[in-house]
């Protein structure tokens, strides 16, 4: 029997397992922006209202400032449920992209693409916009990444209430940053608050671009804005036991209990997708690791008695008597979950889940030290010249080189060793070329074997 569809989520306010995403406390000394200096612009909601956008967006100039609010402490979906823009000339728009949807829920925008395509977008984190705008069908050719420019120069923040705040004296408020922002109608004041994180976004571009400048980095950033493009437009792999990451799941310490965590985990998936919600609005992580990890050990096998009991799978009591299942939605599927419990007790011993699974890629350097020692110490040598190089110029070492790179290359080198066979190496790792520049000379001696290498750890 399908249950009915579970209550909405709350309507305003942060998720209770989603911590604030606030960039800094409020600095009382300044002035606090509450209010866009046009005033709050109306919803763009109608056809017309889209056209006349379209038309502002289109006789403006200059870059063009793109935000998007998404819903995903509350909502399945990563979709964008309000977009802002604003451009010289044009001003501040705040349009809904689920009033122009089709029957399937995809919002119908192409005209507003097309009218957008040749601008560069201005966007503080792209990487985490950029796939919600491309769902709506809104892709840029250029960006300028306001976060990222601020990871190249070094800045100690980069959210955009400290780049703000730091730049123009003014304080942007976040309050509304974790709200619901699939709720309709959409409140006034998150509509001023949505429209207020696109107001200086432009002027920033300018100053941000200037200090580029200034520091020789300008090149840098284009081609790290380039690559995030293509980077955040890629589809997504999929990694495949994605229950692992369930959290809590390192409690959990028998085969059966990781199926049980598997089954529950993958049941609220569907159900969450079905009802478009959050997966932890519908059941909480830690309720299904809590009751995989309180299994107890009871059942004795009947083909071979002197064995230990196998754990004993759990029953309704059991799962009335932990706090997640007790939630409302979670009641609601209480039959669900009864029914995930049934199929993991006739799961064949060979179908439950191994307790550890081999890792993807090098494992962690950290176990080098006995299994590889010429990998550990070619890792104690490439990993402080690189911070050391990062230093130099002024940013977070993970900037100049991602770490699943630094640790790819370390692990096993290019062969036969040369400066160009390091390069091609970290192109195929995606180190864009401003970082090569910087890195292979650094990289090709901390690689260059040392006769010392292959002496054994102590």
């Amino acid at each position: 029997m399908t249950p009915e569809p579970p209550a909405e989520p709350p309507t305003d306010g942060a998720s209770p397992d989603t911590p604030g995403t606030s960039d800094s406390p409020a600095s009382p000394s300044l002035p606090v922006l509450r209010e866009p200096a046009d005033g709050i612009p109306p919803l763009v909601d109608t056809p017309d209202a889209l056209a006349d956008t379209i038309r502002a967006l289109t006789a403006g100039e200059g870059p063009i400032a793109v935000d998007a609010e998404r819903a995903q402490s509350f909502r399945y979906s990563s979709k964008a449920y309000l977009l802002q823009l604003r451009r010289s000339g044009s001003g501040t728009h705040l349009i809904d992209p689920v009033a122009f949807e089709d029957a399937d829920g995809t919002p119908q925008l192409a005209q507003l693409q097309a009218a957008m395509a040749d601008a560069e977008w201005v966007i503080h984190a792209a990487s985490q916009d950029l796939p919600s705008l491309a769902m709506a069908g809104l892709v840029p050719t250029r960006v300028f990444d306001t976060e990222l420019a601020g990871r190249l120069l070094g800045l100690p923040r980069v959210g955009l209430g400290a780049l703000v705040e730091a730049e123009f004296g003014v304080q942007l408020l976040k309050e509304h940053s974790a709200a619901n922002w699939s709720q309709r109608p959409i409140p006034t004041e998150w509509l001023a608050y949505a429209a207020l994180d696109v107001e200086l976004l432009v002027e920033l571009r300018e100053r941000m671009e200037q200090q580029l400048r200034e520091a020789g980095k300008l090149e840098w950033a284009h081609q790290e804005f380039a690559f995030g493009i293509v980077k955040a437009l890629e589809p997504v792999a999929d990694k495949g036991d994605r229950w692992r990451r369930t959290n809590g799941l390192q409690h959990v310490r028998s085969r059966l209990g990781l199926a049980l965590v598997r089954e529950l985990w993958d049941e609220r998936d569907l159900l969450a997708e079905r009802y478009d919600l959050a997966p932890s609005k519908v059941l909480p992580d830690k309720a299904i690791t809590e009751l995989a990890a309180s299994m107890t050990s009871g059942r004795q096998s009947a083909s071979h008695p002197a064995t230990r009991p196998d754990p004993v799978l759990p029953t309704r009591a059991d799962l009335r008597t932990i706090e997640g299942f007790r939630r409302r939605n979670a009641r609601r599927f209480e039959n669900n979950w009864l029914a995930a419990i049934e199929r993991v007790s006739q799961l064949p011993s060979r179908e439950l889940p191994p307790l550890k699974v081999p890792p993807v890629g090098p494992p962690n350097p950290k176990s080098w030290e006995q299994r590889d020692p010429e990998a550990w110490a070619r890792w104690n040598r490439v990993r402080p010249a690189t911070q050391q190089v990062a230093e130099v110029l002024g940013m977070p070492p993970e900037q100049l080189i991602q770490p699943e790179a630094l640790k790819r290359i370390t692990h096993r080198p290019p062969s036969p060793l040369t400066e160009q066979s390091v390069d091609e190496a970290l192109a195929t790792l995606s180190v864009r070329p401003w970082q090569r520049s910087h890195l292979v000379a650094t990289l090709l001696e901390g690689l260059t074997p040392r006769p010392e290498d292959s002496l054994p750890p102590g």
